[in-house]
């Protein structure tokens, strides 16, 4: 039995709802009561973050977890830099992180209120074991990661992290990139259930739409959490999105980035 499946009575079955679909950015502000809310992005977006920070606002959540932060760069966002951007991020590093510049996603924390702030990020040792030896060596037998994919779950997923790498990676390599994407949802899903068994509902996870999706991110860990995901995507949808609702906004002005594989 997977270890997440815990004796958390306040939570729910799973439900979805019925009325799912893009929505407008007011809509945020209004929707349906959940355990766990997880937010998706295109991380350079910054009318994602500001849409986020709505939903946070909306919600009140008691924890908010973060794609972006370790757990050790969570313990420093303190009640008194919460108010102040540019201490808090320099005092989490985020300028080193690699991550979009920290004024985009300062709505976020600025909404936070009381919530608690919890880290998922996991080291880039532990993802580059994920890779070699696959998730379950790294992470354990949990959330299903000892099992293997659904049938021609495993070959889409490859052929997606082919294409977000402009295909200038070896095909063969992407079933390691897959391992290395399971070990993260899986890390980023035993977040959001340790902050809930420590602090109560609802809980905000802020993240990638990749890891947001329904299918195979990390809703699809949380088994016996009411769970409502809300991606932000910059183009309408060819088809059903992998969310619950999502919104559509104006897309960033960007380099191609497959630029950077020639």
């Amino acid at each position: 039995m997977k270890h997440f499946i815990f004796a958390i009575a306040a939570l729910v079955a799973v439900s979805f709802p019925a009325d799912a679909g893009e929505i407008s950015i007011e809509g945020l502000d209004t929707l349906p009561p959940a355990d766990v809310y997880i937010l998706g992005e295109v991380h350079d977006n910054a009318l994602h973050h500001e849409g986020q920070a709505r939903v946070v606002q909306a919600v009140k959540p008691k924890a908010v977890v973060f794609e972006m932060l370790s757990p050790q760069q969570a313990a420093k966002v303190t009640p008194e830099l919460r108010k102040d951007r540019d201490a808090l991020g320099a005092a989490l590093e985020w300028e080193a992180s690699g991550w979009p510049d920290f004024a985009i996603y300062w709505p976020v924390f600025a909404a936070l209120g009381d919530a608690r702030v919890y880290g998922a990020a996991r080291s880039r040792e532990q993802v580059r074991r994920a890779f070699k030896e696959g998730a379950a060596a790294v992470f354990g037998a949990g959330y299903g990661l000892d099992q293997p994919l659904p049938d021609g779950q495993l070959e889409q997923r490859k052929q997606a992290q082919f294409a977000d790498h402009c295909e200038a990676m070896p095909l063969e390599m992407m079933g390691g990139m897959v391992e290395a994407q399971r070990f993260r949802d899986a890390a980023f899903a035993d977040t959001v259930m340790q902050a809930f068994r420590e602090v109560g509902g609802p809980v905000v996870l802020i993240t990638g739409n990749g890891h947001a999706r329904k299918d195979w991110g990390v809703p699809s860990m949380l088994e016996g959490a009411k769970v409502l995901v809300v991606g932000f995507v910059e183009e309408p949808a060819q088809e059903d999105e992998p969310f619950d609702y999502w919104v559509v906004t104006e897309a960033v002005e960007r380099e191609d980035p497959c630029l950077a594989f020639k």
